[in-house]
């Protein structure tokens, strides 16, 4: 549900150290602030440091269907770079993020001059793969109630809020679908557990 990648991050803490001329900077976004739009023309890749983005897609019909939750380490706009194609979805802020700054063209002299990075990247988009056909399995094969808590023990443990249009966006289900639903689990008591 919230996807980090610590080695990635890790990774570019000690090439940014290494590499004082680089042309990668530290950007703070607060929380709501869309850093990535749809539809446009890629500039610069973002791999975050701290907070918790959204990234998700815009309906003509102005529904939004989000595709994950991510956070330190992840890294946002690298297929529209590699692509060269515009930006597939949105990416916005939940919380207040700092996220490093790549643009594109050094991200992409980045993967020709550096093999670690490279091999990174590609784990990270394996990663990707695999989660998004674990989360498929997950919705099928488990009730709606059980998202929901699942998601309200996400925002729990990150001491984050998502709203309840955030939450139905991420399972692909209108509010009042979540409302019915959470109602349901609240009437079955799945919220009298300790960790709620």
């Amino acid at each position: 549900m919230l996807r980090t990648n610590l080695t990635f991050l890790t990774f570019i803490e000690r090439f940014c150290a290494e590499n004082k001329e680089a042309d990668i900077t530290l950007k703070n976004f607060k929380a709501g602030y869309r850093f990535i739009e749809q539809g446009e023309k890629i500039s610069n890749i973002y791999i975050i440091k701290e907070g918790i983005s959204k990234c998700f897609i815009s309906e003509e019909n102005g529904k939004d269907f989000i595709i994950e939750f991510l956070g330190k380490g992840e890294i946002v706009g690298e297929l529209e770079a590699l692509k060269k194609i515009i930006c597939l979805c949105n990416v916005a802020a939940i919380s207040d993020v700092t996220a490093y700054v790549i643009p594109h063209h050094h991200f992409l002299s980045l993967i020709n001059k550096s093999s670690e990075f490279t091999t990174l990247l590609l784990q990270e988009l394996s990663t990707r793969i695999i989660q998004t056909s674990t989360r498929a399995a997950f919705q099928q094969l488990y009730t709606l109630e059980y998202a929901i808590l699942k998601l309200f023990k996400l925002q729990a443990d990150e001491h984050i809020f998502i709203s309840k249009e955030d939450m139905a966006a991420y399972l692909g289900i209108s509010v009042r679908s979540f409302n019915r639903s959470l109602k349901q689990a609240i009437a079955k008591g799945d919220f009298d557990t300790p960790k709620f």
